[in-house]
């Protein structure tokens, strides 16, 4: 193993920390949709999707080479502390976003924390702004664009096929196909996400002169890479994972297959050619699509709007809270420290508030639209008011000759008044009495 200094090893440490909740925040992108609509139990998914997380991180490092290389200039005077500072930003936004239960990029934040960080201790010339536009910026418009439409146009398919068949057999055929298609995902999500850890690190050590530029990272920094975003999914991001599977649209299996399918081949691909992009964008992006695709699905558009909101401020709030703690950072060792503890503080800040209202996996499907904001309705005219005539109570007449005492008038009982657009027809006979 490389040398390690103390500040080297509390960076590697940090962003292991990072990798972890990048784990449980991401957990959603796999298994949301499979776990609303039954295909499997909660505890069951994330077990399979960590597993798989970890089988994903040895398949390529394209990606990492993208971060340890490609975004920031390792020649630029990067400094462990720096990359330390970029780390606790990048913590702080996605534990501050899980509170909430929004599907934010872990991705956008480490490249956020990581330019901010390096815009403030070195300057804009230890950033390479084209690599920023074409493989951060351009992605994360077009990713979830191109997950969208595809889910779309394979939810409207995959319906028009099994129009026919059994609404009950095709839900259980479908279900089997998510399985499949989540572990795709989770497979997916080890090669992409694992990987920004494994750069990370990678980067740290260049930096301390631990390995020379453009090294690829050694076995042992991918092995705890895999092995600390693995953990994280074990333990589930179940706030997250109710927002994606319930609250941006009624997912169905078929829906679900599709969604995820899309969303598999979209990273696959992406990872391939060493695009970072956002895992949380593709897969959100994909339901939605799912959503859309269906004919007669509700979908919650102000959660999607929180959603793409989240997405936007992800990269500039990460960037903005690394850059103020690499300027505490630079001050020396008492900046670090100072640094330090307050990511701590706020980690257990947001322990506290998660703990009041607490979701687990036996409560993940549950008072899932009180979690969600309530869409629009489309106001429906009231039926109009049906006003009936008051009831009138008659006393029965009776008549007599004429040689008896002339009959007193008929009196109404006592009751509400007749109106007077609606008289009492008389009777058409009365009896006589002779």
């Amino acid at each position: 193993m490389e040398h390690i200094t103390l500040l080297i090893g509390l960076v590697i440490a940090t962003a292991l920390v990072f990798d972890f909740t990048n784990g449980f925040h991401d957990t959603a992108n796999a298994m949301a949709t499979t776990i609303s609509t039954g295909a499997l139990g909660p505890r069951v998914a994330v077990g399979m999707s960590a597993v798989l997380n970890l089988v994903g991180a040895f398949l390529s490092v394209e990606v990492a080479k993208t971060i340890s290389g490609g975004i920031i200039d390792e020649s630029a005077g990067i400094r462990p502390a720096m990359i330390f500072a970029a780390l606790v930003g990048a913590i702080v936004w996605n534990l501050v976003t899980w509170l909430a239960g929004l599907p934010s990029s872990s991705s956008h934040a480490l490249f956020g924390g990581l330019i901010g960080a390096t815009l403030v201790s070195v300057g804009a010339h230890g950033v390479h702004g084209d690599a920023v536009v074409m493989k951060v910026i351009i992605p994360a418009v077009a990713a979830p664009v191109v997950a969208g439409l595809a889910s779309m146009l394979a939810t409207r398919l995959t319906y028009r096929l099994g129009r026919a068949a059994d609404p009950a057999a095709t839900s259980r055929g479908y279900r089997v196909g998510q399985i499949a298609s989540a572990g795709l995902v989770s497979l997916a999500h080890g090669t992409n996400d694992a990987q920004k850890t494994m750069g990370v690190i990678t980067l740290t050590l260049i930096a301390g002169g631990s390995l020379a530029p453009g090294s690829d990272p050694p076995l042992w920094v991918i092995c705890a890479a895999g092995t600390a975003i693995a953990l994280g999914t074990y333990i589930g991001g179940w706030r997250i994972i109710r927002t994606v599977g319930r609250g941006i649209t009624d997912i169905q299996p078929q829906q679900g297959f599709a969604a995820q399918t899309g969303a598999a081949a979209t990273i696959l691909a992406s990872s391939h050619l060493g695009f970072a992009l956002s895992t949380t964008q593709v897969c959100s992006g994909s339901v939605l699509g799912a959503g859309l695709g269906r004919r007669g699905a509700v979908v919650h558009w102000g959660t999607a709007g929180r959603m793409v909101a989240a997405w936007a401020l992800t990269l500039p709030a990460a960037g903005l809270v690394a850059g103020a703690a690499a300027y505490l950072a630079d001050r020396g060792t008492w900046g670090v420290t100072t640094v330090g503890v307050i990511g701590l503080a706020v980690c257990a800040v947001v322990r506290t508030a998660a703990r009041r209202k607490p979701v687990t996996h036996a409560n993940v499907n549950d008072a899932a639209a009180a979690e969600a904001p309530v869409p629009a309705t489309i106001p429906v005219p009231a039926a109009p008011a049906v006003h009936l005539a008051p009831a009138v109570h008659v006393v029965p007449v009776t008549v007599v000759d004429s040689a008896s005492e002339p009959a007193a008038e008929p009196q109404p009982a006592p009751g509400p008044a007749v109106p007077a657009a609606s008289p009492v027809p008389p009777p058409a006979s009365a009896p006589t009495t002779v």
